[in-house]
């Protein structure tokens, strides 16, 4: 028998302890013996649950109980989790979690002291939700070199833009809506702004250039400013708007940002809607690779968690080495990165004809029609530098909307 430790018991914490159960049997199979959940921590009582025979609200019990061989965290946020986590490490625990926040920021070094220790640290489910990714970078793509990564990886801003898109509602209608059905959290700054995808391509990344990419050096950009006339313009072009992720390798060196995009019908992220996920993994030999599924949710979320849980089990004593050093990368300027841009403004007329300037700053431009949609000038630019980009599109008032293109 395998003894566990559940820690958190939120919407993540009690999915495990109902995957571990309900899936008993097959857990069993897999492993060659039974997983037990021998405690739960949590700081509240939960009085009629049958978890409460085994909640404890000391951390000590656990760590110093020597039965305990895999402690799933579920805790969110950097601490405790991360001085939990460290010294679960140190005591030769091994650890599966779905902390994006504390994976993102500590990870190299939770990765060191787990290979010192004889232990494993998993985070399947740090990315994705339930969509198996981690584990396929580190195992299955491996004879690749992995030159870019572009992924839909947050389920409440495509849940946004999906309804935006279909409904024609504004921004602030559909937040509240995605509030109301529990997809979007009362403070939604974290998803709606890209800070939950970025961390998230913060790890991919990572675990790609084998080296620390710090969250905080990735271009942040959220869906906030998007509107109805937006989606009407990506109608026009048989196109849509996601909030992708993206590390791409140029010239030796990985640019990433995290930001929303024109995605054309070609592009099979154009198709994943509502609260799924897509991540597509290009490689020099294997080419476009496409992981799809919930990225989020208490079930998806919390069986990629004890799908770690399952591998810890079957490793115990045994380091699974995964290539991921304290060493910081040093990511491409953000600058220097070239992209299309849509860009929709004010059509001052006859007047003031905009389109000598827009051609002389911009070079040659696609210039899009929307049904419905008057008194606006729309175009794509050509392939531009960031900031060359930036220093000419400040020469004109009344810019509506700024999109990247990503076809």
């Amino acid at each position: 028998m395998v003894n566990v430790a559940v820690l958190g018991y939120g919407t993540v914490g009690s999915g495990v302890v109902e995957v571990l159960n309900i899936n008993k049997e097959i857990i069993k199979r897999n492993v060659g013996e039974e997983i037990k959940v021998k405690y739960v921590l949590d700081l509240r009582e939960f009085e009629g649950d049958p978890v409460q025979e085994i909640l404890v609200h000391d951390y000590d019990v656990i760590l110093k109980d020597k039965d305990v061989k895999i402690i799933a965290e579920a805790m969110g946020g950097v601490e405790p989790a991360y001085t939990f986590t460290k010294n679960a490490l140190l005591a030769g625990k091994s650890v599966c979690t779905s902390n994006k926040e504390l994976v993102a920021k500590h990870g190299a070094e939770l990765l060191e002291i787990a290979k010192k220790n004889n232990a494993n640290y998993f985070f399947e489910a740090s990315v994705g939700g339930g969509i198996p990714i981690i584990r396929p970078l580190n195992n299955c793509i491996t004879a690749d070199e992995v030159t870019g990564i572009s992924g839909i990886l947050n389920g409440t801003t495509n849940y946004i833009l999906t309804e935006m898109s279909e409904k024609g509602a504004a921004f602030e209608e559909v937040l509240k809506d995605a509030q109301d059905k529990g997809y979007a959290e009362r403070n939604p700054e974290a998803d709606v702004e890209g800070h939950d995808a970025c961390r998230k391509i913060a790890i991919l990344t990572s675990l790609v250039t084998g080296s620390q990419v710090d969250f905080e050096d990735i271009y942040t950009e959220g869906i906030t400013k998007i509107t109805e006339k937006d989606f009407k313009y990506a109608k026009a072009m048989k196109a849509s708007i996601k909030l992708l992720g993206i590390s791409k390798k140029i010239d030796g060196k990985f640019y990433s940002l995290v930001a929303p995009f024109l995605v054309k019908h070609k592009n099979p992220l154009y198709s994943v809607r509502g609260v799924f996920n897509g991540i597509l993994v290009h490689g020099n030999m294997v080419d476009d690779v496409m992981f799809y599924g919930r990225g989020a949710g208490k079930s998806p979320t919390a069986s990629a968690v004890v799908s770690d849980v399952v591998d810890a089990a079957k490793n115990l004593g045994k380091h699974i080495p995964v290539e991921w050093n304290e060493k910081k990368y040093d990511l491409g300027k953000i600058s220097e990165l070239k992209s299309r841009f849509f860009v929709r403004m004010k059509d001052k007329g006859l007047d003031d004809d905009l389109m000598p300037a827009i051609i002389e700053a911009f070079g040659d431009v696609l210039c899009i029609r929307a049904e419905g949609v008057h008194d606006e000038l729309a175009f794509i630019t050509d392939e531009i530098r960031e900031d060359e980009f930036k220093e000419h599109i400040a020469k004109f008032e009344d810019v509506y909307s700024v999109i990247r293109v990503d076809f």
